[in-house]
């Protein structure tokens, strides 16, 4: 059973590598960010599936750091190429 999460998580880490060459060749900002997020989700993903397959509770730690980080790194973009700031607190009257 351990091999078929290792060999799901050798499948996702195949699209982590699609999605860096988003992050390079992305004509966008956007473009980057999505292949930035898709790094995200996927690391979570990898990282998940390896817990199962360990049983080591601090992969999953991790896992759930990641997904903390990607989802602050989503917020940090729109505030960034939003004019208004995205409603930021700090620029009201």
């Amino acid at each position: 059973m351990t091999e078929i999460f290792a060999f799901a998580a050798l499948l996702v880490l195949a699209s982590l590598a699609v999605s860096f060459l988003r992050i390079l060749a992305g004509p966008t900002r956007a473009d980057r960010m999505m292949g930035a997020q898709l790094v995200g989700t996927g690391g979570v993903a990898i990282l998940v599936l390896l817990f199962v397959a360990e049983g080591e509770a601090a992969i999953l730690d991790v896992a759930l750091l990641l997904a903390l980080l990607a989802a602050f790194a989503a917020v940090a973009f729109v505030k960034s190429v939003s004019r208004d700031g995205a409603g930021d607190p700090e620029n009201e009257p």
